[in-house]
């Protein structure tokens, strides 16, 4: 049996001034940008999935599956880019193969690679044994779809399969990789291309962001300092999925967290994600907490903050 990872609750709070433009001082955006959907090509990249032979083969087999799938509603269709091009513009940049981003390191690494979407992840067949199983051998496929215009993490999968011979498992993973798995891949992608598209375009409402006080970033601490920052009545501990223990996964979600002048939880934003139901666990707990509020004057505030939570593998006796 794996061991449970521990979890470490850190309440992180770095002061910063709110830099909220005005409706009146933002730009007009020309509507005529939006892609149709109808005729809308998205750029999709494979990076490597790890150094191994597996992970060499798992992302050959899956961008040639992507290559033939085609959400057939709205009439989507997505393009490759080139393998070796994609690794190689990530590698100029410094990717290693995290698979624990912030926002920006994903919209960066996007950027860098030139396409709407990447996949990303870790693939290795690997020796394994148990009281039940003395050997045998696991090959699996972390996948992660990542956004590179928003660095969200749209998806992510870990298909996996067991066999006596490493060549076994490994067969049957890429198998487990058949058009219908491609096909839900891509029909994620299209999906969060067509929710971007409308995100977008979205009128803005500014009345609830300019009265928050933005307390997420390191910059601007000064400029608080008459600031009682807000604390949760009872820290909650997120609960570590079934999905993160198979994997082994060690990570840092962090979530940016409005909190009311009533103390109320009210939008939160994944804005570190880590796969594997870490994500879902951390904001579905921070959604069940409730604050003493941030005060300035003995006044209580809106704010932000951001909230940290540390998933490591405990430490086993010797």
């Amino acid at each position: 049996m794996l061991p449970r990872l521990a979890v470490i609750f850190l309440f992180v709070v770095s002061l910063a001034p709110l830099a909220s433009a005005s409706r009146a001082a933002r730009a007009v955006v020309n509507k005529s940008a939006i892609r149709n959907p109808k005729s809308a090509i998205v750029r999709v990249a494979v990076l490597d999935l790890g150094r191994t032979e597996t992970g060499a083969r798992v992302s050959e087999r899956l961008a040639k599956m992507l290559a033939g799938a085609a959400r057939a509603q709205g009439g989507t269709r997505l393009s490759m880019l080139d393998r070796g091009l994609g690794a190689a513009a990530a590698r100029g940049v410094g990717y290693r193969g995290s698979l624990n981003m912030t926002l920006a390191e994903a919209r960066n690494l996007g950027a860098a690679i030139g396409c709407d979407f990447y996949v990303t992840g870790d693939a290795q067949t690997i020796r394994r044994s148990s009281s039940a199983r003395p050997v045998y051998f696991e090959s699996y496929a972390s996948l992660f779809v990542v956004s590179a215009r928003t660095g969200r993490l749209v998806l992510w999968d870990r298909p996996a399969a067991e066999a006596d011979h490493p060549e076994q498992a490994e067969s049957s993973l890429l198998t487990a990789l058949d058009a219908r798995n491609a096909a839900r891949y891509a029909a994620g992608i299209v999906e969060a291309f067509e929710r971007e598209e409308r995100e977008r375009f979205r009128p803005a409402s500014d009345d609830v962001a300019e009265t928050l006080i933005d307390l997420s970033t390191d910059e601007g601490t000064e400029a608080h300092k008459d600031l009682r920052e807000p604390a949760p009545y009872r820290r909650l501990r997120p609960a570590y999925p079934d999905a993160a223990s198979r994997a082994e996964a060690e990570a840092t979600v962090d979530a940016s967290v409005e909190i009311g002048a009533d103390g109320e939880v009210g939008r939160v934003e994944i804005v570190r994600w880590a796969g594997f139901g870490l994500d879902d666990s951390v904001a579905s707990t921070i959604r069940q907490m409730h604050f003493r509020p941030a005060t300035r004057d003995g006044e209580a505030v809106a704010v932000r903050v951001l909230l940290r939570y540390n998933f490591r593998k405990p430490t086993v006796p010797k």
